[in-house]
């Protein structure tokens, strides 16, 4: 090992201590890849699980949001299990996507409320993740910008909200992780480190969206040493991610799909692949069949450039 790649593998031991996470820079000799766990939307109209389940296979998924369930229905809670693993597709996440800061103090109770309901009913269904945001003290859009969500209130409230959340249901197999924002922590890695560190709880993971998180124009050039930090510093704490893509558009960043933007997807799928934990890529914010076509064709044929075979 030559003094240049040595330095390299002592900095990334001691970010490591206690990880088991692989670096993809050694991944090519210490380890093979996992097979990736893409998933996404679907667009059957049907509430059968085992039609649903199907059609995820034949798209060649192999991971799923969960399909509309009530968590007081235990019987189809069941019934989505048997028929889901039975072809192989883990239910990744069950999503929440309210404001746990609202500014009106009964909306904030309201949406914790059902935050716990939704971590409840993941960990019952046997999903890998509830994933929410932190939210946001903008008064009027859930997950807008302000300045106050970079303040010591935002990250004292939010580890106590995720506390609270995590507390209620202590959750056996489901995590409770934070999406990534642009305008919010967490932000990126380091920040998503200091709230694992301060709420301190087994239940909470990490759950990585690159795309959300490229909003300046060193991280957009520079994505590909942004993804391998990313996945590096939070490596065994992830349980989820998605799959879309950024671009710059009118003096901004704009969202779009896997493939229409400049964003390294054979590094991201390699990193996905390299974490020892099964970590599905879920597709997202697409409007019709025909655009997740697409997206999934995309990502397909980068894993396929990348020698990783689909799960």
């Amino acid at each position: 090992m030559n003094s240049v790649s040595r330095r390299g593998f002592l900095q990334s031991s001691a970010i490591l201590a206690g990880s088991t996470f692989i670096n993809p820079v050694f991944a090519a000799t210490n380890a093979a890849p996992k097979s990736l766990r893409l998933g996404g939307p679907i667009f059957l109209k049907s509430d059968d699980p085992e039609a649903l389940a199907r059609e995820h296979r034949r798209l060649r998924y192999s991971a799923a949001y969960v399909p509309p369930v009530e968590l007081t229905d235990t019987d189809k809670i069941k019934t989505i299990q048997k028929a889901f693993a039975a072809q192989n597709v883990i239910i990744a996440e069950v999503g929440a996507w309210v404001n746990m800061l609202d500014l009106d103090i009964e909306k904030r109770r309201k949406n914790l409320a059902y935050v716990t309901e939704r971590l409840a009913l993941a960990e019952a269904v046997g999903a890998l993740t509830c994933v929410n945001i932190a939210g946001s003290y903008n008064p009027k859009n859930w997950d807008g910008p302000d300045a106050r969500n970079q303040s010591k209130e935002y990250f004292d409230a939010t580890v106590e909200n995720c506390r609270k959340v995590i507390d209620a249901v202590k959750p056996k197999r489901a995590k409770f992780a934070l999406e990534m924002m642009g305008w919010s922590p967490p932000d990126g890695a380091d920040s998503y480190l200091k709230f694992i560190k301060a709420i301190d709880r087994p239940a909470f993971g990490a759950h990585v969206d690159i795309a959300n998180i490229i909003n300046t124009p060193d991280r957009y050039y520079n994505n590909t040493a942004l993804i391998n930090d990313t996945f590096r510093k939070l490596g065994r704490w992830i349980v989820s991610s998605h799959a879309k893509d950024i671009y710059g558009k009118d003096g901004h960043f704009a969202e779009t799909m896997p493939g229409r933007g400049g964003m390294d997807y054979v590094t991201y799928i390699r990193n996905v692949t390299s974490l020892a934990q099964a970590v599905p890529l879920m597709l997202e914010h697409l409007r019709t069949a025909e655009e997740y076509d697409e997206a999934r064709q995309y990502v397909i044929g980068q894993a396929t450039k990348a020698d990783i075979p689909l799960a």
